[in-house]
Protein backbone atom coordinates (compact mmCIF):
# COMPACT_ATOMS: atom_id res chain seq x y z
CA UNK A 1 0.00 0.00 0.00
CA UNK A 2 1.15 3.73 -0.75
CA UNK A 3 -0.29 7.13 0.27
CA UNK A 4 -2.41 7.12 -3.08
CA UNK A 5 -3.76 3.69 -2.20
CA UNK A 6 -5.07 5.40 1.29
CA UNK A 7 -6.36 8.57 -0.05
CA UNK A 8 -8.47 6.10 -2.67
CA UNK A 9 -9.47 4.05 -0.25
CA UNK A 10 -10.78 6.18 2.56
CA UNK A 11 -12.46 3.53 4.08
CA UNK A 12 -9.36 2.09 5.48
CA UNK A 13 -8.17 5.53 7.05
CA UNK A 14 -8.91 5.26 11.27
CA UNK A 15 -6.95 8.45 12.35
CA UNK A 16 -5.71 11.89 10.54
CA UNK A 17 -4.95 14.31 12.59
CA UNK A 18 -3.11 17.83 11.99
CA UNK A 19 0.55 17.57 13.67
CA UNK A 20 3.60 19.07 14.84
CA UNK A 21 3.73 23.03 15.50
CA UNK A 22 0.34 23.79 14.58
CA UNK A 23 -1.04 20.82 17.14
CA UNK A 24 1.13 22.62 19.87
CA UNK A 25 0.13 25.85 19.47
CA UNK A 26 3.73 26.54 18.28
CA UNK A 27 3.23 27.65 14.56
CA UNK A 28 4.41 30.40 12.81
CA UNK A 29 3.06 31.98 9.50
CA UNK A 30 5.96 29.80 7.88
CA UNK A 31 5.00 27.10 9.70
CA UNK A 32 4.31 23.79 7.44
CA UNK A 33 1.00 21.76 7.70
CA UNK A 34 2.08 18.02 8.73
CA UNK A 35 -0.26 15.18 8.91
CA UNK A 36 -0.20 12.03 10.66
CA UNK A 37 -3.18 9.49 11.12
CA UNK A 38 -3.69 5.90 11.23
CA UNK A 39 -4.72 3.30 9.12
CA UNK A 40 -6.00 -0.07 8.77
CA UNK A 41 -3.88 -2.29 6.12
CA UNK A 42 -6.74 -4.26 3.65
CA UNK A 43 -6.74 -7.95 5.41
CA UNK A 44 -5.48 -9.57 2.06
CA UNK A 45 -2.31 -7.80 2.78
CA UNK A 46 -2.32 -7.89 6.56
CA UNK A 47 -2.60 -11.95 6.42
CA UNK A 48 -0.22 -11.94 3.49
CA UNK A 49 3.32 -11.26 2.89
CA UNK A 50 3.27 -6.95 1.76
CA UNK A 51 2.67 -6.35 4.99
CA UNK A 52 3.04 -2.48 5.20
CA UNK A 53 3.62 -0.23 8.53
CA UNK A 54 3.75 2.73 7.34
CA UNK A 55 2.99 5.19 4.82
CA UNK A 56 4.40 8.98 4.24
CA UNK A 57 5.07 11.18 1.57
CA UNK A 58 8.74 12.07 0.30
CA UNK A 59 9.52 15.23 3.04
CA UNK A 60 7.82 13.43 5.76
CA UNK A 61 5.24 15.96 6.53
CA UNK A 62 2.56 12.91 5.57
CA UNK A 63 2.87 10.02 7.64
CA UNK A 64 0.83 7.31 8.60
CA UNK A 65 0.93 4.08 10.77
CA UNK A 66 -0.90 1.05 10.55
CA UNK A 67 -2.99 -0.34 13.52
CA UNK A 68 -0.23 -2.93 15.13
CA UNK A 69 2.25 -0.46 14.00
CA UNK A 70 0.47 2.49 15.94
CA UNK A 71 -0.29 0.29 18.96
CA UNK A 72 3.30 -1.25 19.17
CA UNK A 73 4.75 2.19 19.19
CA UNK A 74 2.12 3.20 22.08
CA UNK A 75 3.61 0.40 23.98
CA UNK A 76 6.85 1.87 23.35
CA UNK A 77 5.20 5.18 25.07
CA UNK A 78 7.00 7.14 21.80
CA UNK A 79 6.22 10.75 22.19
CA UNK A 80 5.23 11.69 18.70
CA UNK A 81 2.73 9.00 19.05
CA UNK A 82 1.30 9.37 22.30
CA UNK A 83 0.78 12.99 21.26
CA UNK A 84 -1.22 11.97 18.02
CA UNK A 85 -3.71 9.59 20.46
CA UNK A 86 -3.81 12.86 22.20
CA UNK A 87 -4.50 15.59 19.28
CA UNK A 88 -6.49 18.69 20.52
CA UNK A 89 -10.31 18.15 18.97
CA UNK A 90 -9.61 20.92 16.45
CA UNK A 91 -6.58 18.87 15.14
CA UNK A 92 -8.73 15.66 14.42
CA UNK A 93 -9.35 15.81 10.80
CA UNK A 94 -10.90 11.92 10.78
CA UNK A 95 -11.37 9.73 13.64
CA UNK A 96 -13.21 6.34 13.75
CA UNK A 97 -15.56 5.36 16.54
CA UNK A 98 -13.48 2.15 17.31
CA UNK A 99 -10.15 4.67 17.32
CA UNK A 100 -11.77 5.63 21.09
CA UNK A 101 -10.79 2.44 22.50
CA UNK A 102 -7.50 3.57 22.73
CA UNK A 103 -7.33 5.89 25.33
CA UNK A 104 -3.90 7.40 26.68
CA UNK A 105 -3.97 6.24 30.19
CA UNK A 106 -4.22 2.98 28.42
CA UNK A 107 -0.55 3.42 27.67
CA UNK A 108 0.93 6.13 29.54
CA UNK A 109 3.82 4.77 31.81
CA UNK A 110 7.44 5.50 33.43
CA UNK A 111 8.36 4.65 30.13
CA UNK A 112 8.05 8.55 29.70
CA UNK A 113 10.98 9.93 31.32
CA UNK A 114 13.00 7.32 28.63
CA UNK A 115 11.22 8.40 25.45
CA UNK A 116 10.29 12.49 26.49
CA UNK A 117 13.06 13.50 29.01
CA UNK A 118 15.88 11.73 27.93
CA UNK A 119 15.08 12.24 24.41
CA UNK A 120 15.16 15.88 25.36
CA UNK A 121 18.42 15.32 26.88
CA UNK A 122 20.02 14.25 23.59
CA UNK A 123 18.38 17.08 22.08
CA UNK A 124 20.27 19.25 24.31
CA UNK A 125 23.58 17.21 23.39
CA UNK A 126 22.74 17.87 19.74
CA UNK A 127 22.28 21.36 20.36
CA UNK A 128 25.98 21.69 22.13
CA UNK A 129 27.15 19.99 19.15
CA UNK A 130 25.34 23.10 16.84
CA UNK A 131 26.63 25.37 19.09
CA UNK A 132 30.11 24.53 18.98
CA UNK A 133 29.67 24.38 15.34
CA UNK A 134 28.46 27.69 15.19
CA UNK A 135 31.24 29.23 17.37
CA UNK A 136 33.69 26.95 15.66
CA UNK A 137 33.29 27.35 11.65
CA UNK A 138 36.46 25.21 10.07
CA UNK A 139 38.01 26.27 7.03
CA UNK A 140 36.70 24.95 3.43
CA UNK A 141 40.40 24.83 2.42
CA UNK A 142 41.14 21.16 3.84
CA UNK A 143 44.16 20.54 5.98
CA UNK A 144 47.09 18.38 4.90
CA UNK A 145 48.77 15.35 6.28
CA UNK A 146 51.73 17.45 6.37
CA UNK A 147 50.18 19.73 9.30
CA UNK A 148 49.96 17.01 11.45
CA UNK A 149 53.73 16.46 11.28
CA UNK A 150 55.99 18.03 13.21
CA UNK A 151 60.15 18.14 13.43
CA UNK A 152 61.74 18.12 17.29
CA UNK A 153 63.59 21.73 17.51
CA UNK A 154 65.85 22.75 19.65
CA UNK A 155 63.66 21.80 23.31
CA UNK A 156 60.24 22.33 21.38
CA UNK A 157 58.77 21.67 18.06
CA UNK A 158 58.06 23.22 14.68
CA UNK A 159 55.55 22.28 11.81
CA UNK A 160 57.12 19.97 9.12
CA UNK A 161 55.95 22.23 6.33
CA UNK A 162 58.22 25.07 8.05
CA UNK A 163 61.15 22.55 8.34
CA UNK A 164 61.18 22.24 4.99
CA UNK A 165 60.52 25.40 3.76
CA UNK A 166 63.63 26.56 5.65
CA UNK A 167 65.63 24.25 4.50
CA UNK A 168 64.65 24.49 0.81
CA UNK A 169 63.36 21.01 1.05
CA UNK A 170 59.88 19.00 -0.93
CA UNK A 171 58.73 16.22 1.05
CA UNK A 172 58.86 13.60 -2.10
CA UNK A 173 62.93 14.12 -1.62
CA UNK A 174 62.36 12.87 2.26
CA UNK A 175 62.53 9.24 3.54
CA UNK A 176 61.50 8.04 6.91
CA UNK A 177 62.13 4.82 8.70
CA UNK A 178 60.35 4.38 12.13
CA UNK A 179 61.92 5.08 15.42
CA UNK A 180 61.96 1.40 17.62
CA UNK A 181 59.44 1.38 20.38
CA UNK A 182 58.19 5.34 19.62
CA UNK A 183 54.81 5.57 18.39
CA UNK A 184 54.17 7.61 15.18
CA UNK A 185 58.26 8.89 15.64
CA UNK A 186 60.10 8.68 12.97
CA UNK A 187 64.08 9.60 11.85
CA UNK A 188 64.17 11.73 8.78
CA UNK A 189 66.64 11.69 5.69
CA UNK A 190 66.98 13.88 2.33
CA UNK A 191 68.09 12.41 -0.85
CA UNK A 192 71.13 14.71 -1.13
CA UNK A 193 72.76 12.24 1.58
CA UNK A 194 72.01 9.43 -1.03
CA UNK A 195 73.94 8.93 -4.42
CA UNK A 196 71.41 6.62 -5.84
CA UNK A 197 68.26 9.12 -4.53
CA UNK A 198 65.73 6.06 -3.74
CA UNK A 199 63.55 7.60 -0.97
CA UNK A 200 59.69 7.65 -1.12
CA UNK A 201 58.98 10.83 0.26
CA UNK A 202 56.83 11.59 3.43
CA UNK A 203 53.50 10.28 2.12
CA UNK A 204 52.44 8.89 -1.36
CA UNK A 205 48.95 11.23 -1.68
CA UNK A 206 46.90 13.82 -0.05
CA UNK A 207 44.49 12.03 1.84
CA UNK A 208 46.69 9.47 2.72
CA UNK A 209 46.27 8.85 6.56
CA UNK A 210 49.92 6.74 6.95
CA UNK A 211 53.59 8.14 6.32
CA UNK A 212 55.60 6.37 3.52
CA UNK A 213 58.51 4.72 4.79
CA UNK A 214 61.81 4.35 2.94
CA UNK A 215 64.72 1.95 2.67
CA UNK A 216 67.58 3.78 4.54
CA UNK A 217 71.37 2.57 4.11
CA UNK A 218 72.30 1.30 7.52
CA UNK A 219 75.06 3.21 8.70
CA UNK A 220 72.73 6.91 6.80
CA UNK A 221 72.57 8.98 9.94
CA UNK A 222 69.03 11.01 10.48
CA UNK A 223 68.96 15.14 9.90
CA UNK A 224 65.93 15.60 11.94
CA UNK A 225 63.21 13.27 13.79
CA UNK A 226 59.65 13.61 13.25
CA UNK A 227 56.10 12.81 15.12
CA UNK A 228 53.44 12.29 13.40
CA UNK A 229 49.85 13.12 15.28
CA UNK A 230 47.77 10.44 14.09
CA UNK A 231 45.38 11.02 16.26
CA UNK A 232 44.94 14.29 15.82
CA UNK A 233 44.91 14.30 12.23
CA UNK A 234 42.43 11.08 12.98
CA UNK A 235 40.21 13.75 14.79
CA UNK A 236 40.70 16.74 12.42
CA UNK A 237 39.00 14.27 9.45
CA UNK A 238 36.16 13.15 11.46
CA UNK A 239 35.14 16.88 12.40
CA UNK A 240 35.97 18.46 8.91
CA UNK A 241 33.50 15.94 7.14
CA UNK A 242 30.90 16.33 10.39
CA UNK A 243 31.16 19.99 9.58
CA UNK A 244 30.31 19.66 6.12
CA UNK A 245 28.11 17.58 5.90
CA UNK A 246 26.32 19.47 8.40
CA UNK A 247 26.48 22.84 6.28
CA UNK A 248 24.99 20.71 3.13
CA UNK A 249 22.39 19.36 5.01
CA UNK A 250 21.16 22.01 7.52
CA UNK A 251 17.99 23.67 7.15
CA UNK A 252 18.68 27.00 5.33
CA UNK A 253 15.74 28.67 7.27
CA UNK A 254 15.92 27.69 10.51
CA UNK A 255 20.09 27.86 10.09
CA UNK A 256 19.56 31.58 8.92
CA UNK A 257 16.99 32.25 12.14
CA UNK A 258 20.01 31.44 14.17
CA UNK A 259 22.09 33.40 12.87
CA UNK A 260 19.87 36.19 12.90
CA UNK A 261 18.52 36.22 16.40
CA UNK A 262 22.36 36.44 16.99
CA UNK A 263 22.60 32.99 18.74
CA UNK A 264 24.78 29.69 18.27
CA UNK A 265 22.38 27.66 18.70
CA UNK A 266 19.12 26.08 16.83
CA UNK A 267 16.55 28.19 18.75
CA UNK A 268 13.63 25.92 17.08
CA UNK A 269 15.61 22.47 18.29
CA UNK A 270 15.80 23.71 21.50
CA UNK A 271 12.33 25.27 22.05
CA UNK A 272 11.45 21.48 21.17
CA UNK A 273 13.70 20.63 24.11
CA UNK A 274 11.90 22.64 26.50
CA UNK A 275 7.90 21.32 25.45
CA UNK A 276 9.07 17.58 25.65
CA UNK A 277 10.66 18.22 29.19
CA UNK A 278 7.84 20.48 30.04
CA UNK A 279 5.50 17.91 28.93
CA UNK A 280 7.43 14.83 30.62
CA UNK A 281 6.62 16.85 34.04
CA UNK A 282 3.13 17.28 33.22
CA UNK A 283 2.63 13.08 32.66
CA UNK A 284 4.65 12.76 35.48
CA UNK A 285 2.92 15.02 38.05
CA UNK A 286 -0.53 15.04 36.52
CA UNK A 287 -1.00 11.82 33.93
CA UNK A 288 -1.94 13.53 31.01
CA UNK A 289 -0.17 14.43 27.41
CA UNK A 290 -0.93 18.19 26.70
CA UNK A 291 0.05 18.55 23.33
CA UNK A 292 -1.83 22.01 23.10
CA UNK A 293 1.23 24.15 24.87
CA UNK A 294 -0.03 25.81 28.02
CA UNK A 295 3.60 27.32 28.33
CA UNK A 296 3.18 28.74 24.35
CA UNK A 297 4.23 32.10 25.29
CA UNK A 298 7.78 30.78 26.93
CA UNK A 299 8.15 28.53 24.23
CA UNK A 300 7.80 31.24 21.74
CA UNK A 301 10.55 33.16 23.64
CA UNK A 302 12.90 30.47 23.37
CA UNK A 303 12.19 30.05 19.43
CA UNK A 304 12.76 34.05 19.04
CA UNK A 305 16.30 33.54 21.05
CA UNK A 306 15.53 35.51 23.91
CA UNK A 307 17.36 33.22 26.17
CA UNK A 308 21.16 33.16 26.29
CA UNK A 309 22.24 29.94 25.43
CA UNK A 310 24.59 28.75 28.76
CA UNK A 311 21.05 30.01 30.51
CA UNK A 312 18.97 27.56 28.57
CA UNK A 313 21.40 24.86 29.16
CA UNK A 314 21.40 25.81 33.44
CA UNK A 315 17.72 25.66 33.34
CA UNK A 316 17.68 22.40 31.35
CA UNK A 317 20.02 20.69 33.87
CA UNK A 318 17.66 22.17 36.63
CA UNK A 319 14.46 20.52 35.05
CA UNK A 320 15.81 17.34 33.95
CA UNK A 321 16.53 17.05 37.64
CA UNK A 322 13.37 18.06 38.68
CA UNK A 323 11.71 15.19 36.28
CA UNK A 324 13.83 12.47 37.85
CA UNK A 325 12.37 13.15 41.51
CA UNK A 326 9.00 13.59 40.08
CA UNK A 327 8.97 10.17 38.13
CA UNK A 328 10.10 8.31 41.08
CA UNK A 329 7.45 9.33 43.20
CA UNK A 330 4.79 9.10 40.13
CA UNK A 331 1.89 6.40 40.78
CA UNK A 332 2.51 5.55 36.89
CA UNK A 333 2.79 1.91 36.21
CA UNK A 334 6.04 1.04 34.90
CA UNK A 335 5.00 -0.51 31.72
CA UNK A 336 2.22 -0.39 29.74
CA UNK A 337 0.17 -4.01 30.17
CA UNK A 338 1.72 -5.86 27.12
CA UNK A 339 -1.74 -8.56 27.33
CA UNK A 340 -4.32 -5.80 27.71
CA UNK A 341 -3.02 -3.76 24.73
CA UNK A 342 -2.79 -7.06 23.06
CA UNK A 343 -5.80 -7.73 23.40
CA UNK A 344 -7.12 -4.57 22.41
CA UNK A 345 -5.38 -4.58 19.13
CA UNK A 346 -6.87 -7.79 18.78
CA UNK A 347 -10.45 -6.99 19.52
CA UNK A 348 -10.37 -4.07 16.93
CA UNK A 349 -9.12 -5.70 14.04
CA UNK A 350 -11.30 -8.19 14.33
CA UNK A 351 -14.01 -5.55 14.47
CA UNK A 352 -13.07 -3.52 11.72
CA UNK A 353 -12.59 -6.59 9.17
CA UNK A 354 -15.96 -7.38 10.01
CA UNK A 355 -16.84 -4.04 8.57
CA UNK A 356 -14.09 -3.99 5.28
Amino acid sequence: MILKDLKIKSETLLLNCISGSKAYGLNTPNSDTDLKGVFLLPKKEFYGLNYTEQINNDTNDEVYYELKRFVDLLLKNNPNILELLSSPSDCILYKHPLINNLKPEIFLSKLCRKTFAEYAISQIKKSKGLNKKITNPMDKTRKSFLDFCFIIHGQGSITLNNWLKQNDYLQQDCGLIKVPHMKDVYSVFHSSQSKNNEFKGILSKENSNEVLLSAVPKNLQPIAVLNFNKDGYSKYCKDYRDYWEWVEKRNGNRFENTIENNKNYDTKNMMHTFRLLNMSEEIAKENIINVRRPDREFLLKIRSGDYEYDDLVKMADEKIFKVNELFIKSDLQDYPNFEICNNLLSKLREELYEKY
